[in-house]
């Protein structure tokens, strides 16, 4: 081990960062809910100023995958594509097979100006995760229960209002429901055998009435779907931990645009449509199990200075006072004091790392198949 990676990986290190991210974070909240005066007055402000308050909050866990861990993204498609990164409303559909794929499409959002209006449909028991679900809320992330009876009014509503956001957004569906894991996959595909559906082979059943939902709602506002399928080299699996220790990933992206022109807007053949796709990406990633690597030109976005200099700035604000305050209880010598001050550090330590353990893969609460028969798709 190097130097620098011996240095990354020390715990202290760590906590510091979450420090950062975990203060500045309830900082920005702060000043969110202040702007809630705004809505009634000028909701397009409000939303432009929500937009770069996010921005800097989640720009600090882009900080960690570019430029802590050093991960490298390369996206696989045409150059015509590229071109129109960051100049159109569109839905994102992404395979949600790893810990970190948010990470990696919230990093091609950065790269491309669209990661502050970057938008999810999320599951509500994310709504009260601190920091993560409070600065969601928002940014009107619209947040599901995933019992359509439940969720019909909610996701209507919450969808129908972005049809005049004022920033690009990027709107990311896991139309999988869930992330992938062999025991999930195999009800799955017991569920496709009973509908007369085409077996897949790296991903879940996609659930269509989100993504059917979500392009209706969005009719001429959203006026293309990127789909994109996401591996990473080696048969490495990387972790949220990994990252915050350090280890550097290797990700592919495969992604095809598909204007909504050519998607049907007949909520049966969409889903056809959709069905299709998956399709599509099971031999993409068939092709990348066997190659090592997605097929079309290979593009490398350049990383920006701006998350790094965005982190800089809050590790600056808020760990000077922090480090002389602890200097300053050493320093004194007093038992209490120094007692308080190790009880604070263990009580941050556990925050952070509850915070890490929401995007584990044994930790995600799903209960996937327990209804998954009696759902329609």
């Amino acid at each position: 081990m190097g130097l620098i990676a011996y240095i990354k990986s020390l715990f202290i290190l760590q906590l510091l960062v979450g420090f950062v991210f975990v203060v500045s974070g309830l900082i920005i909240n702060f000043i969110q809910l202040c702007t809630c005066v705004l809505w009634p007055i000028d909701r397009q402000l409000y939303r432009k100023i929500n937009t770069r308050l996010s921005y800097s909050l989640w720009s600090q866990l882009v900080m960690l995958l570019e430029w802590w861990s050093g991960t490298e993204c390369t996206i696989f498609t045409d150059q015509a594509t590229v071109d129109k990164f960051g100049k159109e409303h569109v839905i994102i559909i992404l395979n949600h097979n790893y810990e970190i794929d948010f990470l990696c499409g919230w990093t091609m959002c950065e790269r491309y100006g669209v990661l502050g209006a970057s938008k999810v449909l999320a599951k509500y028991e994310l709504l009260k995760v601190p920091l993560i679900g409070w600065t969601w809320y928002f940014l009107e992330i619209v947040f599901c229960k995933r019992k359509w009876e439940e969720d019909r009014d909610t996701v209507f509503k919450g969808l129908t209002q972005l049809k005049d956001y004022p920033e690009f957004m990027w709107f990311l569906l896991y139309c999988e429901g869930t992330r992938f894991t062999p025991k999930k996959h195999e009800i799955s595909m017991e569920v496709a055998e009973s509908k007369g559906l085409p077996k897949l082979k790296y991903h879940l059943l996609p659930r269509t009435k989100g993504f059917t939902t979500t392009l209706s709602c969005l009719k001429g506002t959203v006026s293309a779907v990127y789909d994109v399928t996401l591996n990473f080299r080696d048969k490495k699996v990387p972790t949220l931990l990994g990252i915050v220790s350090g280890k550097k990933y290797m990700a592919d992206m495969n992604i095809t645009r598909y204007p909504v022109e050519e998607i049907p807007e007949d909520e049966k053949e969409c889903a056809t449509w959709l069905h299709k796709l998956y399709q599509r990406k099971d031999a993409l990633q068939e092709h990348y199990e066997k190659e090592g690597s997605f097929p079309g030109p290979a593009i490398k976005p350049p990383r920006r200075l701006w998350t790094l200099l965005n982190f800089l700035f809050w590790a600056t604000l808020l760990l000077t006072p922090l480090l002389n305050f602890a200097c300053g209880v050493f320093v004194s010598g007093s038992p209490v004091l120094i007692v308080v001050f190790l009880i604070f550090c263990i009580i941050a330590s556990i925050a952070v790392r509850r915070l890490i353990s929401v995007s584990e893969v044994n930790k995600t609460g799903s209960t996937y198949g327990k209804m998954e028969g009696k759902k329609e798709n």
